[in-house]
């Protein structure tokens, strides 16, 4: 095939799509630039089905750091396993094209994002989501595209498509929207607190210009796309569903309606394995087409108690643990569980039971990020644990997967919006979320569980947030139920998760996936508000446990002292090689210090003592002597024209023979020797730092004390011709 351009003014921003040159043995390949953002996408499928029971899809973003010239960090300075923010871009790519392959398509299918240029000002993410599913459509893989993904932020009132860097950083929303002409399929949101109504508008701006991109893609298609490939479907044979229905269908149908999650899984496993035992026991010509019949009666039973949940729900608006469609489990909000952490909570809901614990760090402890984005810290960070016993069963323990990185990302981009800005509260914090039990919708309960936790460490956040995850049943564009609270059943076997966070002001984040084509503003609508009314009833439950952060941090927190020094004196503070700071860290039982380029200094530890040592010490080192100033100073140095007095560690005054007292001093050693401390007071400092002090200034003047003879003993002290020598003494 020929190499094929198509270009589209999108907003403002040049959008390109190149095909037919790079990478042509993929199944379908577009390179994607959005002006100087370029992406190449692949989509590749394997012609013979897998025998598994799921569709092996694989989607990747691979970020290339020398596309914002950047050379990998680590020890083999190449890129190594996907970033966070790879991970989670890739997730965000999957969810809207997954639903689109036909139910039963086994095949395997990778696609593959290669970042290769990035201008941070068009997204090179939503390039990837645009080349993806181009990808696709063009390839022999049948795909029921194509879908397009936007960005929308809001300045100043006004909706914009995929903002700049700057303008991100004005935007009360940032939205992540994706879908097909027809409706909405995917959302991913973080907000500052908008209404249910902002941001209903807002998604149906995204999806206004999401149909220009779907459009512009049906153009490549019809000029570009391969004959699709002949698929096997798998499907159930039709003898295996009788003999299902006769002897099990109503025992698995009687089991949806047990109550509690473990016992009703547990009857629909029995019910399930003993179907199995009784066609694995039958003769076969082969192994694999005995594996691949108990399988299918597996399959089969899995689609009744599907499709009961469905019909009680949507029919008699009946859920599996009979709650009332809009009807929350029971709730219990607890704080201060673990005595020595900085700050903890459990939050549970039902069967979902959520731990979170607060660690409060130096600035210093903050996360270093190396990836394609322009952020190198993160001071606030929320990380997901989900252990496979908070389920029942065993499993791989270990870094977290896609889903726990995509569950903790979510609870961070909720709680961020509610977190104080460094210069109010100088900390690093560090969320953890262990999911103890789950039944649905732990991500939320992570939220819930979090905010306490925040609140039980003493940070003063901006108002408490709670997260309720919102589940579907459409059978048909007018028949649907929109149900509040979603246990795993219902998302499993339901058509949309749609989570919502946010604080009694307004939305801090969402995130929606959906099996089926896409939902209308009218749902949208009703689950937002059927939302805001769950999470009322879940703040009002955390509310009673603790009403608002703690006016003091945790004992065992490092308590902080801010202070600002001279921009110019950070270097003695700091002192060559590090000597001075490390020596202060040292001699204050090993506070943290940490300095910014401003002169802004932050002192941590445990014990206030230590820290007010440290600060002391700093303002020692930058403390400047001023004319009036009184001190008691000690004598250093004594010389023929005078004292050298300590003021402070590192200043010294002169104290001229002629100021030590009124009488008339031969020599200083007559008066003063090495040692003594003497009250001064500073009378001048000249244009080079040099300070001279009097103590004869404070004392009593003599009777008839005459100015005159003053002066000439001054002229005739200059005659002498005494040189001056100064020191400034390091500490």
């Amino acid at each position: 095939m020929a190499k094929e351009v198509f270009t589209f003014d999108f907003c403002g921003r040049n959008l390109t799509i190149e095909t037919g040159e790079i990478a042509k043995q993929a199944g379908g390949a577009v390179v994607v630039r959005y002006q100087d953002t370029v992406v190449l996408s692949t989509a590749t499928a394997n012609h013979t089905p897998k025998d598994s029971d799921f569709f092996p899809l694989t989607v990747s973003f691979e970020e290339k750091l020398y596309s914002v010239g950047k050379i990998p960090g680590g020890f083999l300075r190449r890129e190594g396993r996907p970033s966070e923010h790879a991970t989670l871009t890739a997730r965000m790519i999957d969810r809207p094209i997954r639903p689109l392959f036909a139910e039963g398509f086994r095949n395997e299918v990778q696609v593959v994002n290669t970042v290769l240029s990035v201008d941070q000002d068009c997204s090179a993410e939503m390039a990837a989501m645009f080349g993806a599913s181009c990808a696709l459509c063009i390839s022999d893989i049948p795909f029921n595209g194509p879908i397009a993904g936007v960005i929308v932020g809001r300045v100043d009132g006004k909706f914009i498509i995929n903002p700049s860097v700057e303008d991100a950083e004005k935007s009360d929303i940032h939205l992540t929207v994706a879908g097909t002409k027809d409706a909405i399929n995917m959302v991913e949101a973080g907000a500052k607190e908008v209404s249910e109504e902002e941001m209903i508008d807002a998604l149906m701006f995204g999806h206004d210009h999401i149909k220009m991109l779907c459009e512009f893609q049906e153009q490549i298609i019809a000029k570009c796309a391969k004959p699709k490939m002949e698929i096997k479907l798998d499907v159930v044979p039709d003898e295996i569903k009788a003999e299902i229905d006769e002897k099990a269908k109503a025992r698995l149908i009687e089991a949806v309606s047990i109550k509690l999650k473990l016992e009703r899984y547990g009857k629909i496993d029995e019910i399930t394995d003993e179907m199995a035992a009784l066609f694995e026991a039958r003769e076969y010509p082969t192994e694999k087409i005995k594996d691949k019949t108990v399988k299918q009666v597996r399959a089969y039973c899995t689609e009744i108690v599907a499709n009961e949940v469905r019909r009680l729900i949507s029919e008699e608006k009946i859920r599996p643990d009979g709650r009332a469609v809009d009807e929350l489990r029971p709730l219990n909000s607890q704080v201060d569980l673990l005595p020595r952490v900085h700050g903890s909570a459990m939050f549970t809901r039902g069967e979902t039971q959520v731990l979170s614990a607060c660690t409060l760090g130096a600035l210093g402890d903050n996360q270093i990020i190396d990836d394609l984005t322009e952020i190198e810290t993160k001071r606030f960070m929320h990380h997901y644990n989900f252990p496979p016993y908070s389920v029942g069963e065993t499993g791989r323990m270990g870094s977290p997967g896609r889903r726990e990185i995509g569950h903790g990302a979510l609870g961070e981009r909720a709680l961020s919006a509610v977190i104080p800005s460094e210069e109010e509260f100088p900390y690093t914090i560090r969320l953890v979320a262990e999911v103890l039990e789950s039944n649905g919708s732990s991500s939320q309960a992570s939220i819930c569980a979090g905010t306490m936790s925040l609140m039980s460490a003493g940070v003063p956040i901006k108002a408490p947030v709670a997260g309720v995850a919102m589940g579907l049943i459409k059978t048909s564009d007018e028949h649907y139920t929109v149900l509040t609270d979603i246990q795993g059943m219902e998302d499993h076997y339901g058509d949309m998760d749609f989570k919502v966070a946010g604080t009694p002001k307004g939305i801090t984040a969402l995130q929606m996936d959906i099996k089926i084509d896409g939902i209308n503003r009218a749902i949208l609508e009703e689950a937002l508000a059927q939302a805001k009314k769950g999470r009322a009833e879940i703040m009002a439950n955390m509310m009673a446990a603790i009403s608002e952060p703690r006016a003091e941090v945790s004992p065992y927190a490092p308590k902080m002292y801010r202070m600002m020094i001279p921009v110019d004196k950070i270097r003695e503070v700091i002192g060559t090689g590090g000597k001075m700071i490390n020596q202060i860290i040292a001699d204050c039982d090993n506070v943290k210090i940490d300095i910014e380029d401003d002169g802004s200094v932050v002192i941590y530890h445990s014990d206030k003592n230590a820290i007010m040592k440290a600060a002391e010490t700093i303002n020692q080192i930058i403390r400047e002597a001023k004319v009036g100033e009184i001190y008691d100073g000690k004598v250093v140095r004594l010389e023929k024209f005078g004292a050298f007095v300590e003021l402070f560690p590192g200043t010294d005054g002169l104290l001229h023979v002629s100021k030590i007292d009124y009488k008339r001093v031969e020599k200083p050693e007559d008066v003063l020797k090495l040692g003594d401390v003497i009250q001064v007071i500073v009378t001048e400092i000249d244009e080079k730092g040099r300070v001279n002090v009097s103590h004869r200034d404070l004392m009593e003047k003599p009777e008839g004390w005459d100015e005159e003879q003053r002066a000439k003993r001054a002229a005739r002290d200059r005659r002498d011709g005494e040189k001056r020598v100064f020191r400034k003494r390091e500490q």
